[in-house]
């Protein structure tokens, strides 16, 4: 699925969220934030509750990058390596979620 830097605006704000409500369905928790500013930000993965302040593990990438990852054009560990991706924490490792098996 090349194209989402094409795409308008307002179709990537929406698979943005739709992608990460999805993450946080399939990951269940408040251990980990994901954040794709400006759409979005979700909090998933069990361990930790987290309240207030910044989570312990912190996940913020652009959107393109995002939408790249969560469909499988880009693999974690290269969005990672080529600093697309900048992940802190020790349950931040979104790699066993992604990318996500988007079916209708």
């Amino acid at each position: 699925m090349a194209g989402f830097a094409q795409a308008p605006r307002e179709a990537v704000a929406t698979a943005v969220r739709f992608t990460l409500e999805e993450l946080a369905t399939r990951a269940p928790g408040r251990s980990v934030e994901v954040r794709v500013p400006p759409y979005a930000a979700v909090q998933c993965i069990a361990g930790p509750v987290h309240r207030r302040g910044t989570p312990p593990s912190v996940v913020e990438t652009d959107p393109v990058t995002w939408l790249d990852v969560a469909t499988g054009q880009l693999s974690w560990d290269d969005a990672l390596a080529s600093g697309r991706v900048t992940a802190s924490g020790e349950r931040a490792a979104l790699d066993q979620w992604l990318p996500l098996p988007l079916t209708p």
